[in-house]
């Protein structure tokens, strides 16, 4: 059972408008949240003040909502928002996305504004599995821009294009349909019509992702890509030059650092996991390697955004990176 949080407000203190205000509010959380009318134990209800021709919880039996319901009057507090109606939901369900609609919109700028957030820094550092679980938990979209490279890495090595031969790529690419869907909660990406989100995710490529990204031709297309993804839906983009040149002007910036021996046995035991054989030293260097290239290429190089909060992860779980970056976006709000 989850209990799912919710508030409106209402324009005027009249029957009509309580009315259609809570049934707005408890009908888009049962839409959002996928849960039928028989799966909600209970509905407790307050109001403001100034909300007094009828009561919430009554409102909502109205609506046909025939859970037990419970009504309670807020005190008055100085600067409090004006005519809200707040819900606190206990359903069976697996999922809790809170709903603030109308006025009531300004209590959770988090949830309620489109909120793009850029996560860069060095492979390894754990940006990916933040963005990923970040995404998750504020229930908006995970962009992977890693696999974009990746995929053009791909096709350059399929069509037998060396990621050296910057004009043969550009050709290759400028003619190449790359896609990104969303399937079942996860980012799938496409090369024509197939699924090549398994593929790109060998050691090789990850190497030849970073040389081909920095060929102008390439960055330019993937990045008019990223930005218009960005500018339609709240997202989480991770990557390398994210905060610097795709998305210069985004609020919430975040540089994902560790120390390169960290960084190294992350990716190491990624890859046995995924039943690579590779040795720890290999990995470092290539590690070091990527970050040289990555930090000194011509074209948008990795760099912290001056006004980026650095993460260093090297000492952190999962959990506390993606709580330390909930915690800084909140302070932003």
């Amino acid at each position: 059972m989850k209990a799912i949080r919710g508030a409106v407000t209402v324009a005027a203190d009249t029957p009509e408008e309580i009315r259609g205000a809570v049934d707005s509010l408890l009908s888009e959380i049962r839409k959002r949240n996928k849960i039928n009318v028989e799966d909600i134990v209970c509905i407790m209800l307050s109001s403001t003040g100034d909300i007094t021709s009828l009561y919430p919880a009554k409102a909502a039996r109205e609506c046909g909502f025939v859970c037990p319901l419970f009504s309670s009057l807020e005190p008055p507090i100085k600067g409090s928002l004006p005519l809200c109606i707040r819900a606190m939901v206990l359903a069976e369900t697996d999922i809790a996305v809170p709903v603030y609609l109308r006025g009531a919109a300004i209590l959770r700028r988090d949830l309620t504004e489109r909120l793009v957030i850029a996560l860069d820094g060095p492979a390894g550092s754990g940006k990916s599995t933040a963005a990923r679980n970040l995404a998750r938990e504020l229930d908006i979209l995970y962009l992977d821009t890693g696999a974009m490279y990746r995929a053009c890495a791909l096709a350059c090595r399929e069509a037998g294009v060396a990621v050296s031969d910057g004009d043969a790529v550009c050709a290759l690419i400028g003619k190449t349909d790359l896609s990104v869907e969303y399937s079942g909660g996860r980012q799938v990406t496409m090369l024509g019509d197939r699924d090549v989100s398994e593929e790109i995710r060998s050691p090789g490529m990850s190497q030849l992702a970073s040389e081909v990204s920095a060929l102008a031709c390439v960055r330019s297309a993937m990045v008019a890509m990223q930005r218009r993804i960005a500018s339609e839906m709240s997202c989480v983009l991770d990557g390398r030059d994210i905060g610097t040149n795709v998305l210069p002007d985004a609020r919430y910036k975040f540089f994902v650092t560790a120390s390169d021996e960290v960084r190294a046995r992350r990716r190491l035991e990624e890859d046995r996991a995924k039943g690579y054989d590779v040795r720890y030293e290999d990995v470092l260097r290539d590690i070091r390697e990527r970050d040289r290239r990555d930090s000194e290429r011509a074209i948008a190089p990795l760099k912290c955004a001056e006004d980026a909060v650095v993460v260093d992860t090297s000492d952190m779980s999962p959990e506390e990176v993606v709580q330390f970056i909930r915690n800084k976006i909140q302070e932003k709000i």
